[in-house]
């Protein structure tokens, strides 16, 4: 479906019912107005079907996996049920493993503690702090941020080759940027790793929500997302790939569930005999609720389909980037340029403006909420930024000279459950503060800007 198409059909490019879509709040200025909620990027509204099936499922709450009752066993056919539509969901090979766990930084910390002896991994400087940290206790090369995709695989086949060994070797990618919300060219860059006997891990936390994901398509090794940004409530997660490293690793976490078998040894020791499904990395009681609302989502996302819910995702992006492009002094930024394919996801900053006074403008005279700072990809910033680390100036800054460089930026999200007034209101927003300057007095509290309440 073309965007001309999506513009035109609003029965077909309605925006998914969400939690909070009717919640109104004041403005500083006077008066309420119904929230914009435009950081879907940090957290996506839960969905109304979601939130739904959680409340219907919640009287029958029980512990899986070790009772006998009704509710135990209902639960845990729940629970494994879960499991398989996550699976089928990221289009799973037969044989790979899904692991619940409780975001996608801790599927791939739980990654990290699997890694063989002697892994190397290669990361790019551009991912999320997620993606980017948890490998502390292997040898890391970090690459550069690449300008273009063909630059991205160029980059990482010639790192890879000139590894000094042949061992086990991890390559991390993001789907899509969380800062400039392009797509990366994952197929690509999977073939580059496996060409060289490397495996790949995909950060999904911003593509599994706005883009089909495809464990076999793809051909990566692993993927990890979170349930928040997939429109579930927070405290879930995934990690799902091959169960090999996985397997033969110490479980994440030592306890019950994780266990097979305990005996006490005859010197007063205990032997351990460990699961080797995916239970053996879900010690302790698990978040069946955070599970249950995942596989929710997952069925309503795919039975909105992925072509329309593109389609809208496009056209929304289009009215965001048309509107900031008749900003003189609206800078938005990029690696791959104008005309890479993205999610919702755009970051900018504003000549005169420190990020966080005109993010803060925008709560408090607009009902728009939106996110200034780094992101978790302060390597990524600094790159967009041109800027060497430095301490950020106060909020409240309209007098800076144009042009100055920040350490922060604005980034303005959205997605499936986003309605046009949101991203039409949060266009005509910028254009007026850039035009007219806030209405409001703002100081710095705590590290955060605010309105001045104070007279």
């Amino acid at each position: 479906m073309s965007v001309s198409a999506v513009a035109a059909d609003r029965s077909v490019c309605a925006p998914l019912p969400v939690l909070g879509r009717d919640v109104t709040v004041p403005l500083v200025t006077g008066g309420e107005v119904t929230y914009a909620a435009l950081d879907y990027a940090a957290s996506a509204p839960a969905l109304q079907r979601v939130w739904d099936d959680v409340a219907a499922y919640a009287p029958y709450y029980g512990s899986v996996h070790r009772g006998a009752g009704y509710l135990s066993q209902l639960s845990t056919d729940l629970f494994e049920n879960a499991r398989r539509t996550v699976a089928e969901f990221l289009g799973c090979r037969a044989g790979d493993q899904v692991v619940f766990t409780r975001s996608t930084t801790d599927s791939l910390n739980l990654l990290a503690a699997a890694l063989p002896e002697g892994c190397e991994v290669f990361v790019f400087e551009t991912e999320h702090h997620a993606s980017l940290l948890p490998w502390r206790d292997a040898r890391v090369t970090f690459l550069d941020a690449p300008r273009s995709h063909r630059e991205a695989v160029g980059t990482l086949e010639r790192a890879l080759a000139g590894r000094d060994s042949h061992g086990p070797a991890l390559v991390c990618v993001t789907g899509a940027s969380n800062v400039t919300g392009e797509l990366w060219p994952v197929r690509e860059l999977a073939a580059a790793a496996h060409a060289h006997g490397a495996r790949i891990v995909l950060d999904a936390a911003q593509l599994a929500p706005h883009h089909p994901v495809s464990v076999a398509d793809l051909d990566v090794d692993w993927v990890a997302f979170s349930g928040h940004k997939l429109y579930a409530p927070f405290g879930s997660g995934v990690l799902a790939g091959r169960a090999d490293w996985l397997g033969a690793a110490e479980p994440y976490l030592a306890g019950g569930g994780a266990s097979r078998k305990v005996a006490r040894r005859a010197d007063g020791g205990v032997d351990v005999e460990w699961h080797e499904s995916a239970a053996r990395h879900e010690a302790g009681s698990p978040n069946v609720i955070g599970a249950y609302a995942v596989a929710s989502a997952c069925k309503a996302l795919t039975e909105a389909g992925f072509d329309t819910l593109v389609a809208r995702e496009r056209y929304l992006i289009e009215k965001v980037r048309a509107g900031l492009a008749e900003v003189p002094e609206v800078r938005t930024l990029s690696l791959f340029g104008d005309d890479a394919p993205r999610v919702g996801v755009i970051s900018f900053v504003v000549d005169g403006w420190n990020s966080s006074h005109f993010a803060a403008a925008l709560s408090a005279e607009y009902g728009i909420g939106v996110r200034d700072g780094l992101f978790c990809a302060h390597p990524l910033l600094r790159t967009l930024l041109g800027s060497d680390p430095q301490t950020q100036g106060e909020c409240g800054a309209p007098e800076a000279a144009p042009g100055e460089k920040s350490l922060n930026a604005v980034r303005v999200s959205f997605g499936a459950g986003t309605p046009d007034e949101h991203v039409e209101r949060f266009v005509h927003a910028v254009k007026e503060l850039v035009t007219d300057g806030a209405k409001w007095n703002y100081r710095t509290e705590e590290g955060r800007c605010v309105p001045d309440t104070s007279a």
